[in-house]
């Protein structure tokens, strides 16, 4: 199961969101860059990356954004407003890894099947769950979609992932988000990436076994330091098989 260390930019710090709320972040005071750089240097393949200046429509962040993926020394999953073909194909130029797409995509479903179509295994599709709907505008207005239906309406197509986050459960309530997060991980065909439950690398134990679970974000609990990256991704490693001793 792969780990991917997660940075939230807000006005060019480092921020968590409770629920979404964009006017309420919990702002930590790190370096962006240098965040980038430990998680690197920890051992992690990829980080993912999002952009709440972004997701209000501003470009505030953009040559922060631009200064992490040249220099983090892994690739980073970008997210935050992407609503034009424009707009994720000028930051894949620009050297994101993969493109996170939610709210176009549910607005303007072909044009993203196209688009992953024409760049396989970079486009990830976002799946924000508040009480049984699919959440788009940065969580701030239901879409037409149920998450089972979304998901569906992107099966077969070459997406690298699906992140699936539920807005809807409070903090501290893990086993309704996990069984949330199962359900529908049992009915995609692509890989799904777990969104805002790791509290704990015990949490880490217990996605692993969930059957299409390929991966998880991890950002509020690396800055509130109840989870160290590199247990975490030590953690996330396939156990070794016990072999029998040879008699």
């Amino acid at each position: 199961m792969m780990i991917y260390p997660t940075m939230e930019l807000q006005n060019r710090r480092c921020v968590t969101l409770d629920k979404g709320r964009l006017e309420e972040p919990l702002i930590w005071h790190v370096d962006p860059l240098e965040t980038a750089h430990s998680f690197a240097a920890a051992g992690a393949e990829w980080m993912h990356l999002t952009d709440f200046d972004g997701v209000a429509g501003g470009g505030g962040n953009n040559d922060l954004l631009e200064a992490i993926i040249r220099a983090a020394g892994i690739p980073v999953q970008l997210g935050g407003g992407f609503r034009s073909r424009d707009s994720v194909e000028r930051w894949i130029d620009k050297g994101a890894g993969r493109i996170v797409i939610g709210t176009l995509a549910a607005q303007e479903p072909d044009l993203v099947k196209e688009m992953a179509k024409y760049h396989p295994d970079q486009i990830v599709l976002a799946v924000d769950v508040w009480r049984g709907q699919v959440m788009v505008e940065g969580w701030r207005q239901p879409s037409a979609f149920t998450p089972e239906d979304f998901i569906q309406a992107f099966d077969g197509v070459p997406l690298a992932g699906i992140i699936v986050t539920d807005i809807a459960s409070e903090m501290g309530d893990v086993e309704a988000q996990m069984g949330m997060i199962a359900g529908l991980a049992r009915l995609s065909r692509t890989p799904v990436i777990a969104s805002g439950v790791v509290r704990t690398v015990d949490d880490i134990s217990r996605l692993k076994y969930i059957p299409n679970i390929a991966g998880a974000l991890v950002g509020r609990a690396l800055f509130n330091k109840t989870v160290d990256l590199a247990e975490a991704l030590e953690t996330a490693r396939p156990g070794v098989e016990p072999v029998a001793e040879f008699r």
